[in-house]
C-alpha cells in the first residue's frame, strides 16, 4: 500500500493553547486529521478556538501542547518548529491582505520564490487564468471589485502550490448577494485543482455548501466532525443539533428503536434507553388534517418566500411548543388546530464534551 497517499495531509495530535487571560483555554486537547484533497470547516460560535486553530496549523501561534504535522512533516511540537513561510501552506486572510501599490499579477506573484521574475510572472499568470482574473492582470486591487479581489487572494495563496489552503472567513466581508457566488467560484476553483483546504466560518449554510467534511467546535474542543449531511441529520449533541439549524427539542422515554414524548411513540435515529433528549427537525413534523397526530394550535405563521415556518403548540400539553417549516403554499393559518406527525425518525442526542467528537 501506498501509505504516502492514505496519509492525512494535516495531522493534529493533542492540540492545546492556552491564552494568558485567566481561564482561557482556546484550544483543548485537540486531535483531527484533514484529508488530501478534502476541504474541511471548522465552525462554531465566535470565541469557540476554530480561528486559534488555524493559526496554529499556520505556524502564527505556537502551542502549549500536542503535535501539527503537514504533507508528512512535523512543523510543530515539542521537539520541533517550522516558521509559518516554510510550512507549504497558503492563507487567505478576512480583509484578503492585499497591496494596494502592486498590480494585481505581481500580487499574485509575491509570495513565489523560486525562478527568475519572468518564471514568476508566467506561474502567476498561470494561476490568473485559473481562477479568471487574466484581463485584470495589470489593474490594481482598489480598481476591483470585493469577489475579485477575493479571487485575486486566492491565486496568491495557490501560486506556490501549497500542500494545504487555509482561508479564515474569507467571505464574511462581501455583501449577500455577491457571497454565494463567489463562495460557489472558489469552491469549484479548489475542487479542480485538487487542493485541500480548511476554511473557518461562523455561516452555518456557507459550512454546509462549502465542506466536504465538518468539524463543529465549542469551547476549545470538537463537538462533532462528519459529512454536512450526517451531522444536520443525525446531530450527537444538543448544541450541535441547535447550531446547525432550527430545531425542536423534546423530551422521551426511551425503549430501544421507539420512544414516548410529546409527540407521541415516535421512532428513533439510533436506539436509546431511558430518559432522553431528542432533537427533530422542523420540516420533520407535517401537519396532518384528518389525522391521528398531536393536535397542536398555531400560534404565528412566518412567510419567507421558499418556505413557511410555524410556531406551534400542544393543547394536550401547553408547555411543548414546536416550529414547523412546510412549503409555501401550505393552508394552515394562525389560530388553526392541526393534527401533527413527525414524518421520520426523532435522534437521541448525547452529553456535550470530547467522547461527542467523532465522525458522524
Amino acid at each position: 500500500m501506498d501509505t504516502a497517499s492514505t496519509s492525512p495531509v494535516v495531522a493534529l495530535e493533542g492540540l492545546t493553547k492556552r491564552y494568558r487571560s485567566p481561564g482561557h483555554l482556546a484550544v483543548d486537547d485537540l486531535s483531527l486529521d484533514v484529508r488530501d484533497g478534502e476541504i474541511l470547516c471548522l465552525l462554531g460560535p465566535s470565541g469557540c478556538g476554530k480561528t486559534t486553530l488555524l493559526r496554529l496549523i499556520a505556524g502564527f501561534e505556537t502551542p502549549d501542547a500536542g503535535r501539527v504535522v503537514v504533507a508528512g512533516r512535523e512543523v510543530a511540537g515539542p521537539a520541533a518548529w517550522v516558521p509559518p513561510d516554510r510550512r507549504r501552506i497558503g492563507f487567505v486572510f478576512q480583509d484578503y491582505a492585499l497591496f494596494p501599490h502592486l498590480n494585481v499579477l505581481h500580487n499574485v506573484a509575491f509570495g513565489l520564490r523560486d525562478g527568475n521574475r519572468a518564471e514568476r510572472e508566467a506561474r502567476a499568470a498561470e494561476v490568473l487564468d485559473l481562477v479568471g482574473l487574466t484581463i485584470f492582470a495589470g489593474r490594481f486591487p482598489h480598481q476591483l471589485s470585493g469577489g475579485q479581489q477575493q479571487r485575486v487572494a486566492l491565486a496568491r495563496a495557490l501560486a506556490p502550490a501549497p500542500a494545504v489552503l487555509l482561508l479564515d472567513e474569507p467571505f464574511s466581508n462581501l455583501d449577500a448577494a455577491l457571497r454565494g457566488s463567489t463562495r460557489d467560484e472558489v469552491r469549484a476553483i479548489l475542487k479542480r485543482t485538487g487542493t485541500t483546504a480548511v476554511l473557518v466560518t461562523h455561516d452555518q449554510e456557507e459550512a454546509l455548501t462549502f465542506a466536504d467534511r465538518l468539524a463543529v467546535m465549542r469551547s476549545g474542543h470538537l463537538e462533532q466532525v462528519g459529512e454536512p449531511e450526517a451531522i444536520y441529520l443525525r446531530p450527537r449533541t444538543a448544541f450541535v443539533a441547535s447550531f446547525l439549524g432550527r430545531t425542536n427539542l423534546l423530551r422521551g422515554e426511551a425503549h430501544g428503536a421507539r420512544a414516548r414524548t410529546g409527540l407521541g411513540d415516535v421512532l428513533l435515529a439510533r436506539a436509546a434507553r431511558g430518559q432522553v433528549m431528542l432533537s427533530v427537525r422542523p420540516e420533520a413534523l407535517a401537519f396532518d388534517p384528518g389525522g391521528d397526530g398531536v393536535p397542536v394550535r398555531v400560534l404565528q405563521r412566518d412567510f419567507k418566500g421558499h418556505d413557511l415556518t410555524f410556531t406551534c403548540q400542544s393543547t394536550l400539553d401547553p408547555t411543548l411548543r414546536l416550529v414547523v417549516q412546510t412549503g409555501p403554499e401550505c393552508a394552515v393559518r394562525e389560530g388553526d388546530v392541526v393534527p401533527l406527525a413527525l414524518g421520520g425518525a426523532a435522534v437521541p442526542l448525547e452529553g456535550s464534551g470530547k467522547r461527542a467528537a467523532v465522525d458522524a
